[in-house]
């Protein structure tokens, strides 16, 4: 039977290495995204994550590719999204990140040119680095994770990548994939400077839904300083769970739980009025109207739209109030 297995890989291998052969030939407009990425799997969390910058404009639209339950690839310098598309289709057949990777690359004749890195569901993780590659260029792999770039104002940037990954074990994956690329920009970074971001972080295990598969997917187009700006989303993703996280408490009928999730959210972004106002909601749906008033109160006073929201939550079931109580929130 696992000799069987095996042959039906070999010959999906190559079924697909010949559809896809026009794929796999360099052409002199593909993108231009010389950068740095990391790709890397947390065993302990069952998250896989790849993380992408660029001076180049939409990074992430056509470097970083990933999938639940398959694997995360990157695919750089002059840019083979193929390499992307056929890499996940290949890991989610069973075939290893090197043994995927490998195959495409022999197929690709512009394989001088790029830089990628593939990472598969069981931890297994190759890269390869074209030699016409642009210098200062390069990759480390090591375990549980493949840093690489080219471009780079100087050799001591995928390096850099390498230790810091290593260094910051103890941040969930997403910060840690942040930190790796903050590292590589400290170092020196794209000889041409910076423009785009991306981070993706997808689970080792199928989803159940399609609209699932993506636990962070967050892309900053054009920025000046686009990791700051990543980093920053992460936050705001950050917050915006423990605001999920209370509202599911509150269905379970937790409101200490929930209480204590969105006070999580507050502390992150205290000025976000969005985040305090659906806690006011919260508090007044689970008869804590007095502890509810002055949190309505700032927020009619900061934006008299949030107000004029109130009035049309009844309607939708999303504040099941007395009439009194009611007219107290108006009134502030």
């Amino acid at each position: 039977m696992k000799l069987l297995i095996n042959c039906l890989k070999g010959i999906l291998l190559i079924a697909i290495l010949t559809s896809e052969v026009k794929g796999q030939v360099y052409n002199n407009d593909e993108p231009f995204a010389h950068t740095f990425s990391v790709v890397a799997i947390d065993t302990a969390s069952g998250e896989m994550a790849v993380g992408v910058q660029s001076h180049w404009f939409s990074v992430g639209s056509v470097v970083s590719w990933a999938k639940s339950g398959v694997g995360v690839v990157a695919t750089q310098s002059f840019v083979n999204p193929a390499l992307g598309t056929d890499g996940l289709k290949l890991m989610e057949q069973g075939v290893s990140a090197q043994e995927a990777l490998k195959s495409l690359i022999a197929s690709d004749n512009g394989r001088d040119y790029r830089q990628v890195a593939m990472l598969d569901k069981e931890g297994n993780i190759y890269a390869y680095t074209g030699k016409k590659c642009v210098d200062a260029a390069n990759h480390i792999t090591g375990e549980n994770y493949s840093v690489q770039a080219n471009m780079m104002l100087n050799d001591k940037v995928v390096p850099a990548m390498a230790e810091a990954f290593e260094e910051h074990a103890d941040l969930p994956l997403a910060e840690r994939v942040v930190q790796t690329m903050l590292a590589a920009q400290n170092a020196g970074g794209d000889i041409r400077g910076k423009q785009s971001a991306v981070l993706l972080v997808v689970n080792t295990k199928p989803v159940e839904n399609e609209w699932m598969d993506k636990k962070i997917d967050l892309r900053v187009d054009d920025n000046h300083n686009p990791l700051q700006e990543l980093s920053r989303l992460l936050k705001v993703h950050r917050a915006y769970e423990h605001m999920n996280r209370g509202d599911l408490a509150i269905e379970y009928n937790d409101m200490q739980l929930a209480l204590k999730e969105y006070e999580a959210a507050e502390q992150m972004f205290p000025e976000n009025l969005e985040m305090k106002y659906w806690k006011a909601i919260a508090l007044a749906n689970n008869g804590m109207l007095k502890e509810a008033l002055p949190i309505f109160k700032y927020i009619f006073n900061e934006d008299n739209n949030w107000r004029t929201l109130t009035t049309r939550l009844p309607k939708s079931g999303l504040l099941n109030i007395t009439e009194p109580e009611y007219r107290q929130i108006l009134e502030l």
